[in-house]
C-alpha cells in the first residue's frame, strides 16, 4: 500500500502542522465470537473521534488507518466520500480549520499475526481471547489515528464485548453498561488517560483468569499512593499461574523506582496480561502491560527462567517513566527508552529482588546479543538513522537494547551512579508527558555529572562497532610484571577507538582459606581509563606473574576481550577453577567470541564445554554456554568432524545429567541439552524410555514440557511418527501442545513433510504467527541438510513476493527463519550474494535481513575453516 510505510519526513511535516487534543475510540468486539460467515476477513466496528488543532488553516494532511473498509468519514461536520479519501492505509484530509474534529467509522480486521487486535481461539475449550500489540505503528489497524510517537494525546476508550468477559485498557474502568436486553454484551467505559502515544494504547478482552492485589506507599509529602495491581492469563493456564510471585516482583520494582526516580507512578492502575501467540517478550502499555504467555511456566524450569521473567517485568515497569511518561520524538531515538529500560531492568533486578546475580546474566546473555548485532554489516550507532517504519521495526535489535544498556552501564561508571540517577529525575520532571531527543537527555546528564556529554555521545552513541581490548605484559627475571598495557583495536569498517572505564584483574592458582585447592582467584585489580590504541597500567607494575589476566574484570565497559597466550592456556586447563562467577561468565563469553571470530577452533570450545560446563554453578551461564555449544557444533565445526564432535558432546551431556543433583535446575538443563545433542541409537532409546516410563533418572521429573523436548529430538531423528506425535497431543490438547505438535511434525526427516511445511508457511497464510514460528522451527533441522537443499534456490525466488504480500512480522519470520544457513556451504553464500546483487531496489528492510543472514553464514564458514585447520 502506498502510504503504509510512514517516513520520518512525513511525520515531521505532520507534527509541525497538528496538535492533537484528544481521542475517543469505541470498539465493538461482539463479532469475535460465533461463526464467521463472510467471504473476507472477520471484522469489528471501530469508531474514532479525534479533536486536533491545525497551525495552518486550509492545509491538508492525512490520518492513518489500515482497515478492510470504511463506512463513513466526517470532518468538521462534513461527510466525506470514503471511496475518495481512503486508499487502504491513509485518510486524506483537506481544508483543515484551526480547530478540527474527525470522526471515522470503520470495519477493522482481527489479526492472526500478532499485529493490531489479535484474535486467538483456545483449542482446549473454544474460548476467544483478544489483545492488542502496536509497536511501532499498528494502532492504525484498530482505530484511525495520527500514528507517530510525538503526537501524544489523552485517550478515552469504550469497548463493547460479550457479557462476562474481562475487558481492560490503559485506564481504569469508569463504568460498565449493558448493551441491550436482547444482547448478551456489555460496554466498558474507561477513564481518560494522560497524554500518551498511539503505539502504547491497549485493549485486552476475553474470558481471562484475573487476580488482583494492591500496592501501597507513603510519598515524601506524606500522601498515600495506592496502585491497584492485576495479573491475568487464559483460563487454561490458570492452574500454572503463579500470580503471587509476579505481584512480589512488581511491588519490589515499584518500590525501587519510586526510591530512585522521585516521581510517582503516573498511570493509575497496573495490570499485567499474559497473552497467547505474542510476538514479543512484552510491551510497556501504561497501565496494561502485555507479556507472552510462555512466562507462565507449565512445567519445571530453572532459576534462570524466573530471573528472566522478573527482568522483563522490571524492564517494562521502567518504561512507565522511560518511554511512556517521556517518549522519544521519532524512532531515531528509540534507544532513549529501550536502552534505559534494559539497563534499569538489570539494575533493579539486582537492587530489589532475590536475583542478586543479575549482572552476571547481563554480561553473559544480553551482551552476547549486542556483540553479534554490532558485528553485522547492518550495525548502526545506538542513535540510529531511522528513515521510516520498516527501519524502525528492524531496529528493535541487540544494539538498541543490549549495547545501549551496556553503554549506560559504562556511563554510570564514568559519571557516577548518583549523578546518573539525578539526571534521570530531572529528565522526568522536565519532560513529563512530552517528547524528547538525545540532546535533552545529554543536557541533564551534563548538568548532574559535570562531564562532557557531547564527547561521550560522539564516541559511544553516534558511532558503530565494538572495540577489542587485549592485555600485553612483560616480566622481569623474577617473574614480576615490568609493564602491563591494554591494547585497543577496532575493525576497519568502524575504526573508532573509544574511552573505556575498565578494570583489569590478575588471577593465580592458590588455595587461600575457605577456597578449594588449586582455586583460580584474583589477587590484584586496577580500575583505569583506557583511551587510544595503547594504555599502560602502572598500578599493576611489580605484581607477581599472573596465570590469568582478565581485561574488563567486573564488566564495567562494552568491549570484546582477548587473552594473552598464557591466560588462554590457563583457561584451557583451569576454567572451572575460577572462583568468581562473574569472571567465569566473562571468560566463557570471551571464548565464544573467539570461536565466532575464527580465532579458536570449534573443537576447542566444545572440549572446554565438555570438561568445564559441568562445574558451572550459575544456571543461567550454564544454559547460555550450552546454547553456544549447539551453535559451535552445527555451524562452526568442520563438516567432517561433526559426527565425532556430536558423539563426544552427547556423551558428556549424558554423564553430567547422571551426575547432577537429583531434582535440581542443573539436572533439568542437562536433560534438555542431552535431548538436543543425542544422536546414537542408545541415546535415542533412552529418550524413548524416559517418555514411556521404561527408563528413569533419579530425580528427573519428565513433565509435559520435558516430554515435548524429548519427542522433538525423536521426531527430527525419525524415531517419532505422526501417530506418536498425535498421541502426545491427546495428552496435552492445549494451545501450547498444538505448537509443540506442529514443530514436531515439521521436524520429521521426510521430503513430503518438508514440502508440506514449506507450503504451509510460504504459499499460504492460514497459520497464525505462533504456528508459523513453530513450523519454521521444525522445518529447519541442522541434521537434515540433504532434505533442505532443494529449498535454498526456492527461498531466493520467493522472498520478495513474501515481503510484499505478508505483514512485516510474518515476513521477518519467514525471511530470517528459512534462510538456507543449514546448508552450511558456499553455495548458499553465493546464492545470497547473487540475490543481493540482482535486487538492489528491493525493500531496504528485506535486504538488511538477507545481508544479516548472509553474514552469519560467512562467519560460520570461516569458523569451519579454522576448525579444519586445527585438525590438519
Amino acid at each position: 500500500m502506498p502510504g503504509e510505510n510512514l517516513t520520518r519526513d512525513e511525520a515531521r511535516e505532520r507534527a509541525k502542522l497538528l496538535a492533537v487534543e484528544r481521542y475517543e475510540v469505541a470498539l465493538d468486539l461482539r463479532s469475535a465470537v460465533g461463526e464467521h460467515t463472510g467471504s473476507g476477513p472477520r471484522t469489528y466496528r471501530s469508531t474514532t473521534a479525534i479533536r486536533f488543532r491545525c497551525a495552518e488553516p486550509g492545509a491538508a494532511t492525512f490520518a492513518d488507518l489500515l482497515a478492510p473498509s470504511v463506512t463513513s468519514v466526517r470532518l468538521n461536520g462534513r461527510e466525506l466520500d470514503p471511496a475518495a479519501v481512503f486508499d487502504g492505509s491513509r485518510i486524506a484530509l483537506e481544508g483543515l480549520a484551526a480547530e478540527n474534529e474527525l470522526v471515522v467509522d470503520a470495519q477493522c480486521a482481527y489479526s492472526r499475526t500478532g499485529e493490531g487486535l489479535h484474535r486467538f481461539v483456545d483449542p482446549e475449550d473454544g474460548e476467544v481471547y483478544l489483545y492488542t500489540q502496536y509497536e511501532p505503528a499498528d494502532a492504525r489497524r484498530v482505530f484511525a489515528n495520527f500514528e507517530q510517537p510525538d503526537l501524544k494525546a489523552p485517550f478515552t476508550f469504550s469497548v463493547t464485548a460479550p457479557d462476562g468477559w474481562t475487558v481492560l485498557s490503559n485506564g481504569a474502568v469508569d463504568r460498565v453498561e449493558p448493551s441491550g436486553a436482547d444482547d448478551a454484551a456489555a460496554t466498558s467505559h474507561f477513564v481518560t488517560t494522560r497524554p500518551i502515544s498511539t503505539y502504547i494504547t491497549a485493549v485486552v478482552a476475553g474470558p481471562y483468569h484475573y487476580e488482583s492485589d494492591l500496592y501501597r506507599r507513603t510519598l515524601p509529602d506524606g500522601s498515600a499512593l495506592e496502585i491497584p495491581l492485576g495479573a491475568l492469563c487464559r483460563k487454561g493456564l490458570a492452574k500454572h499461574f503463579d500470580a503471587d510471585d509476579i505481584f512480589t516482583v512488581t511491588k519490589q520494582g515499584l518500590d525501587f523506582f519510586h526510591d530512585h526516580f522521585d516521581y510517582p507512578y503516573p498511570f493509575g492502575k497496573y495490570d499485567q496480561a499474559f497473552v497467547p501467540e505474542y510476538n514479543l517478550g512484552a510491551m510497556e502499555n501504561p497501565g496494561c502491560v502485555t507479556f507472552r504467555e510462555e512466562f507462565i511456566f507449565r512445567g519445571k524450569v530453572t532459576k534462570a527462567s524466573y530471573e528472566g521473567r522478573a527482568n522483563v517485568i522490571l524492564h517494562e515497569m521502567a518504561h512507565m517513566w522511560f518511554g511512556d511518561l517521556v517518549t522519544m520524538e521519532w524512532w531515531d531515538d528509540l534507544w532513549l527508552k529501550e536502552s534505559f529500560a534494559d539497563f534499569m531492568g538489570a539494575f533493579s533486578l539486582v537492587g530489589a529482588t532475590r536475583f542478586t546475580d543479575g549482572w552476571i546474566t547481563f554480561a553473559n546473555r544480553r551482551k552476547a546479543w549486542a556483540y553479534r548485532a554490532d558485528q553485522l554489516p547492518s550495525t548502526h550507532p545506538v542513535t540510529a538513522d531511522i528513515r521510516d517504519l520498516e527501519d524502525a521495526k528492524l531496529n528493535f535489535d541487540g544494539i538498541t537494547y543490549a549495547k545501549g544498556a551496556s553503554v549506560l552501564k559504562q556511563l554510570v561508571a564514568y559519571a557516577g551512579q548518583d549523578a546518573f540517577l539525578e539526571g534521570a529525575r530531572r529528565y522526568f520532571k522536565r519532560h513529563a508527558y512530552g517528547n524528547t531527543r538525545l540532546s535533552d537527555l545529554l543536557s541533564v546528564l551534563g548538568e548532574t555529572s559535570g562531564r562532557d556529554m557531547a564527547a561521550w555521545s560522539r564516541a559511544w552513541l553516534e558511532t558503530a562497532g565494538v572495540n577489542v581490548l587485549t592485555p600485553r605484559a612483560t616480566y622481569d627475571a623474577e617473574g614480576h610484571i615490568t609493564e602491563l598495557a591494554v591494547v585497543q583495536e577496532a575493525a576497519d569498517s568502524h575504526p573508532t577507538l573509544r574511552p573505556h572505564r575498565v578494570a583489569v584483574g590478575l588471577y593465580r592458582k592458590e588455595a587461600p582459606a575457605g577456597e578449594s585447592p588449586g582455586a583460580l582467584v584474583r589477587y590484584a585489580r586496577a580500575e583505569v581509563d583506557v583511551d587510544g590504541p595503547r594504555t599502560v597500567i602502572p598500578e599493576l607494575a611489580g605484581a607477581s606473574r599472573p596465570d590469568l589476566i582478565l581485561v574488563n574484570d567486573d564488566d564495567l565497559t562494552y568491549c570484546k576481550i582477548r587473552f594473552d597466550e598464557g591466560s588462554l592456556d590457563t583457561l584451557r586447563e583451569h576454567l572451572g577453577e575460577l572462583t568468581d562467577p562473574l569472571a567465569r561468565a566473562l571468560s566463557w563469553s570471551a571464548l565464544w567470541n573467539l570461536t565466532r571470530d575464527a580465532l579458536l577452533p570449534a573443537r576447542d570450545y566444545l572440549e572446554l564445554v565438555r570438561r568445564f560446563a559441568g562445574t558451572e554453578s550459575d544456571i543461567g551461564v550454564l544454559q547460555m554456554v550450552q546454547a553456544w555449544a549447539l551453535s559451535a557444533l552445527h555451524h562452526y565445526s568442520a563438516p567432517d568432524a561433526r559426527e565425532e564432535a556430536a558423539a563426544r558432546l552427547a556423551g558428556g551431556a549424558l554423564s553430567e545429567l547422571r551426575l547432577a543433583e537429583p531434582g535440581s535446575g542443573h539436572q533439568l538443563a542437562w536433560a534438555r541439552f542431552f535431548a538436543q545433542v543425542a544422536v546414537a541409537d542408545s541415546e535415542l532409546r533412552l529418550l524413548r524410555g524416559l517418555l514411556d516410563g521404561t527408563a528413569r533418572i533419579d530425580g528427573l521429573d519428565v513433565d509435559q514440557e520435558l516430554r515435548w523436548t524429548f519427542l522433538a529430538a525423536l521426531a527430527s531423528s525419525g524415531q517419532a511418527d505422526e501417530a506418536l506425535i498425535a498421541a502426545e497431543l491427546a495428552r496435552d490438547d492445549t494451545a501450547s501442545g498444538k505448537r509443540h505438535q506442529v514443530r514436531c511434525l515439521a521436524a520429521r526427516p521426510s521430503a513430503a513433510v518438508k514440502a508440506e511445511a514449506w507450503d504451509a508457511v510460504v504459499e499460504s497464510d492460514r497459520l497464525s504467527n505462533a504456528l508459523v514460528e513453530a513450523t519454521i522451527s521444525g522445518f529447519d533441522q541442522p541434521g537434515q541438510r540433504d532434505l533442505l537443499a532443494p529449498y535454498a534456490p526456492r527461498y531466493f525466488e520467493v522472498i520478495e513476493r513474501v515481503w510484499q504480500e505478508r505483514s512485516i512480522e510474518i515476513g521477518m519470520a519467514i525471511v530470517r527463519g528459512l534462510f538456507p544457513a543449514s546448508q552450511g556451504d558456499t553455495r548458499a553464500l553465493d546464492a545470497a550474494d547473487a540475490w543481493l546483487d540482482g535486487h538492489p531496489e528491493a525493500a531496504p528492510a528485506l535486504r538488511r535481513l538477507v545481508l544479516e543472514a548472509r553474514d552469519d553464514l560467512a562467519r560460520a564458514l570461516r569458523g569451519q575453516e579454522c576448525d579444519a585447520r586445527a585438525a590438519a
